[in-house]
């Protein structure tokens, strides 16, 4: 079946239908990856998005249970070169269309994703929409007349990812060697993960939870989250985080958990003009001079010079590609924070000590107790 996709600047792709039939729309942005496109399909920092991935042939592993970050498909739309009809993989349970058909996820193979990758390198991340029951002059008409109504910018994302109610991920608690808060915009799995294997049980709280109830049962820190979405309409998040980094506890935030940090902070954010989306991005530790490569999802980034009123905060890392800030620290409370993923999934694992170093600041507040 013939499918369509319309960009806000009039450019159409023609392609093929493959997962649900029907029409979507969202922002249009790319990702780099090579591999990991169930864990992008799934990762809370892209709802409301259209995702198109960059290498050619998607899908020739297959689609397995263990390979999820959240609770339901968060992408509004997927886009491909060629996917694979067979998939090998002993992990897999069924093929990226069947996975795709389940969620009722609209998706569409066979276009240039070279071409339409440039498109949004020169003119920025743009609105978009897929259909497979349109003409292209219908789709992008219906584009026209709805894009500014539902503009990706306009929408508190994280309200809509975010976890309805609190609950709790890792070891008993009379096991547990760590006990950490986790401000829920948008986590993914693989960082609750991550904590479990270091001996910590989170207790995973909605975005919209207040300082008291986050501090209630007095964690040793408090995590800060990825997610989706413009920073500046998450004044309730930022309000919040001021008053957990005054109680001196130590926290650690991963992406926007870094942004949230940042405007805590006194500092701004400003949007991307094609975002950091991929496992492929330089950074470069400031303090060591170390390198890593990293993997990265958002379309935000906090201005440095906006950090500038208080002495105090330190960008701690700056990514190589761009200059953008990619890390943060309090030079006097034991909080800091870094702009990528640290989880990986997917993503090479470069930076997965700074689970460690959060940790470790726990280990020597409890020292000095």
């Amino acid at each position: 079946m013939k499918a369509y996709l319309a960009l806000a600047d009039g450019t159409i792709y023609e392609g093929t239908s493959f997962g649900a039939e029907g029409r979507t729309q969202g922002e249009v942005v790319f990702n780099t990856g090579m591999t990991g496109y169930q864990e992008v399909l799934t990762d809370p920092s892209y709802a409301g998005q259209i995702v198109a991935l960059t290498y050619p042939l998607i899908g020739n592993y297959g689609v397995s249970v263990d390979d999820v970050e959240s609770r339901r498909v968060q992408v509004a739309g997927f886009v491909v070169h060629e996917l694979s009809e067979t998939y090998s993989n002993w992990r897999a349970s069924e093929s990226l269309d069947a996975f795709l058909q389940r969620h009722n996820i609209v998706g569409i193979r066979g276009i240039d994703t070279r071409s339409l990758t440039r498109r949004l390198r020169y003119e920025g991340v743009m609105m978009g929409a897929v259909s497979t029951d349109e003409t292209p002059d219908a789709l992008a008409a219906r584009l026209r007349e709805h894009a500014d109504a539902s503009a990706y910018d306009s929408v508190d994302w994280v309200r809509r990812v975010t976890t309805p109610e609190p609950y709790t991920w890792g070891p008993e608690e009379r096991d547990a060697k760590y006990r950490i808060s986790v401000l829920d915009c948008g986590v993914k799995y693989n960082i609750l993960r991550e904590l479990e294997k270091r001996g910590a049980r989170t207790t995973v709280f909605p975005a919209t939870a207040t300082p008291g109830e986050l501090l209630a049962d007095d964690p040793d820190g408090v995590f800060l989250s990825p997610g989706p979405g413009d920073p500046a309409l998450l004044g309730y998040a930022v309000n919040t985080v001021k008053e957990v980094v005054a109680t001196g506890k130590p926290v650690m935030g991963i992406c926007l958990g870094n942004q949230l940090l940042g405007c805590a902070f006194g500092g701004h954010t400003f949007k991307l003009p094609f975002g950091h989306r991929g496992a492929n991005h330089p950074v470069k530790d400031l303090p060591s001079g170390r390198v890593v490569i990293t993997s990265q999802n958002h379309g935000y980034a906090i201005d440095a010079d906006s950090l500038a009123a208080d002495p105090n905060v330190e960008v701690t890392q700056i990514n190589l590609n761009d200059g953008t800030v990619e890390g943060l620290r309090h030079r006097e409370l034991p909080v800091f924070s870094i702009q990528y993923h640290p989880e990986a999934s997917p993503g090479p694992t470069d930076s997965r000590f700074f689970f460690e170093q959060f940790l470790r600041s726990i280990d020597q507040r409890r020292d000095r107790k």
